[in-house]
């Protein structure tokens, strides 16, 4: 499998120190950009046919900036004015801080999740003001998990669908152009098939962010190739970068890169420990060595000691004996 050109499913980046640049030029790849899926608002119409009243509700919750856009928006065409004691619930910071695109920020009426989840913003904001009506922004063909959410705590809420998502057309891209696609949402899946149905794999690379973008490239049976994020990899470019890397090294006929698990703190710590012991050991056996060869020396001294001592003492007594003999002689 040789790789020379991939399309990406998103819009291209803004920035020219984009990591899809830097794969690129590692490996002399061409990158496209393509948006495989487009947002499309609701019109107000379809809006007046859910039959809501936006100025009964007293909170409004976002999970995303395009509900926020889409909200303001139906807002301007039914002439709807929101008012000032308007509450607003988001998912995240960041969608909180968008906000200020429609209104003026104020902390003391929104509100958003201290870690980005919507389990956190109903525990941490909306449970504190279970009293107000909230009005759910979502997209249509949205995911139950929010709405459940909100029934379980016990949350008087209203579903608002304002948008959707489509596949964009994609009758001008050739995909044979291409040696590998890359999704991000099941959407992308669905516009493949959308844009070319009697779409066939056969060597051409897919690769999928996120697990419900890679559990639909399955459901599609289609071969997934590359996944993030993943152990090895947090983002769709490092994967790339370790997809291709592999794809290279077995061009080149070169052995694949072992990683060498890192040991874990316990097993360093009982290898430390070990060694201490061991040093330890040697330590106290080297200073046993020590003293015995010491008392062995000592040993050794003393004994030469006593030898030279009982030889002096021979020869003293010898010389005494000589003395007598001497004195006993009788005289000429």
């Amino acid at each position: 499998m040789k790789i020379k050109r991939i399309v990406i499913s998103q819009p291209e980046p803004k920035s020219e120190k984009s990591p899809y640049a830097d794969v690129a030029q590692k490996y002399g790849v061409k990158i496209d950009f393509r948006k495989f899926i487009k947002v499309e608002g609701l019109s107000s119409n379809n809006f007046r046919k859910q039959k809501i009243d936006i100025l009964n509700h007293s909170a409004v919750i976002f999970s995303t900036k395009t509900g926020v856009d889409h909200f303001f928006r139906i807002c301007e065409e039914v002439r709807v004015t929101v008012p000032d004691t308007m509450k607003y619930f988001c998912i995240s910071e960041s969608i909180a801080l968008y906000l200020q695109k429609y209104i003026t920020y104020r902390k003391r009426k929104i509100f958003f999740s201290p870690d980005n989840t919507f389990a956190s913003l109903i525990d941490h904001q909306i449970k504190k003001h279970r009293d107000e009506n909230f009005l759910v922004v979502l997209p249509d063909g949205h995911k139950a998990d929010i709405p459940k959410a909100l029934a379980k705590a016990n949350v008087k809420h209203t579903k608002a669908i304002l948008y959707k998502t489509v596949s964009s057309d994609l009758s001008d891209l050739k995909l044979e152009d291409y040696d590998m696609m890359v999704f991000f949402s099941p959407n992308g899946i669905k516009s493949l098939f959308d844009n070319w149905p009697n779409f066939v794999q056969g060597d051409m690379a897919i690769g999928a962010f996120g697990p419900a973008t890679s559990k639909a490239v399955k459901e599609a049976k289609l071969r997934l190739d590359v996944s993030a994020p993943s152990t090895k990899c947090s983002s769709m470019p490092q994967a790339l970068d370790i997809f291709l890397g592999g794809l290279t090294r077995k061009d080149r006929n070169e052995e694949p890169e072992i990683t060498i698990p890192a040991k874990s703190k316990a097993a360093e710590a009982k290898a430390d420990k070990t060694k201490a012991t061991s040093k330890k050991a040697a330590a106290a056996t080297k200073t046993d060595k020590a003293k015995v060869a010491a008392a062995s020396k000592a040993k050794a001294t003393e004994n030469k000691e006593d030898k030279t001592k009982a030889t002096s003492k021979k020869a003293a007594t010898a010389t005494k004996t000589d003395k007598v003999k001497v004195a006993a002689a009788p005289k000429a």
